[in-house]
């Protein structure tokens, strides 16, 4: 056991000061994935700062849409009647997600922070530029059939392993946070995650020691929301490939489209280019293939995760045929 220290905070602003402090200090909320890298070795901090404790927990009404406290459950937040009401795509993404016993412990801010599931990132006697940087990509040429196929580069073909993220990139999202000196910032869902360029161990845009505290969800927009994953059994397993959409279609066109992939790179994918082409569009099969076509446009595999191009294809142009049909 590698020692460490623990404070349990109640103040958002004292929270991130401790860990700002330190370089070696870390947040724990749920500690769902955290305390497993823990036990592996792959985390080591020196002082964890429990925020469980941050009256940041409650679901709000705010404008239109919904606050969510950045340590409100997973399954708290899949079960509130105003989500699976307004919110569903988001509520069909956290009960896909894990088990019911981690949707217990697993909190809204943790979910979005969650590191990679990549098999070389947890086995600590491989090469890894994500755990050791400068040490090489060992899923490159290992079996890569989980790994990434967009926006990958050769420091990191790992992808990100949270539903939830999915769901909430589609509903355009606001991440808040507050900084060791106080000040607070907004920061849209899209911006949150960052792709693995030549630097994949920098996962995010936040700075050491900034705490997230609450997500915010606009009013939903107009359309039918679904969510489809796709994975190698029915429950407890991450997604090869998961797609969240939102379509307003009428009379055999489509007038707005959202739509975001998962499984497929190191973030949540917005498929912007294809939300361009279904905007206006009929809503014939050959439309949403081509759009879905487009989603995958510049997709690499790299051996064993080749299935996943095509794979991702028709589970985006099924779910958005699915959705415009329901």
């Amino acid at each position: 056991m590698i020692p460490f220290t623990y404070e349990r905070a109640i103040d958002a602003r004292r929270a991130a000061q401790a860990v700002a402090n330190n370089p070696h200090a870390r947040f724990i909320s749920g500690g769902t994935n955290l305390l497993d890298l823990m036990k592996l070795g792959i985390e080591q901090p020196t002082h964890l700062v429990d925020v469980s404790r941050v009256p940041e927990n409650r679901i709000q009404e705010t404008g239109g849409g919904l606050r969510v406290g950045a340590w409100v459950s997973n399954a708290d937040l899949a079960a509130d009647p105003r989500v699976r009401q307004r919110y569903p795509v988001l509520a069909r993404a956290l009960l896909a997600g894990a088990s019911g016993q981690l949707r217990n412990m697993a909190s809204t801010g943790g979910n979005l922070l969650q590191r990679t599931r990549c098999a070389y990132f947890y086995d600590t006697t491989k090469p890894c530029n994500k755990r050791e940087p400068g040490s090489g990509c060992s899923a490159l040429q290992g079996f890569n059939r989980m790994n990434a196929v967009l926006g990958a580069t050769d420091a990191c073909i790992a992808v990100h392993p949270s539903d939830m993220a999915v769901a909430m990139s589609v509903l355009d999202a606001q991440v808040e946070t507050v900084k060791p000196d106080g000040t607070a910032r907004a920061i849209p869902i899209d911006e949150l995650h960052r792709l693995p360029g030549t630097t994949p161990q920098v996962e995010t845009t936040l700075q050491h020691g900034e705490l997230i505290t609450a997500v915010s969800l606009p009013p939903p927009p107009a359309g039918r929301q679904a969510y489809r994953k796709v994975r190698d059994r029915a429950s407890y397993a991450f997604a090869l490939v998961s797609v969240a959409a939102i379509v307003d279609a009428d009379g055999g066109r489509v007038r707005n489209a959202r739509v975001a992939l998962g499984g497929v790179a190191h973030k949540p994918w917005r498929a912007h280019e294809t939300e361009q082409l279904l905007a206006g569009s009929s809503s014939d099969p050959p439309a949403l293939a081509r759009a879905a076509d487009a989603a995958l446009r510049g997709a690499r595999g790299h051996g064993h995760n080749d299935f996943k191009i095509p794979l991702a294809r028709r589970a985006l142009a099924r779910t958005l045929g699915d959705t415009i049909q329901a």
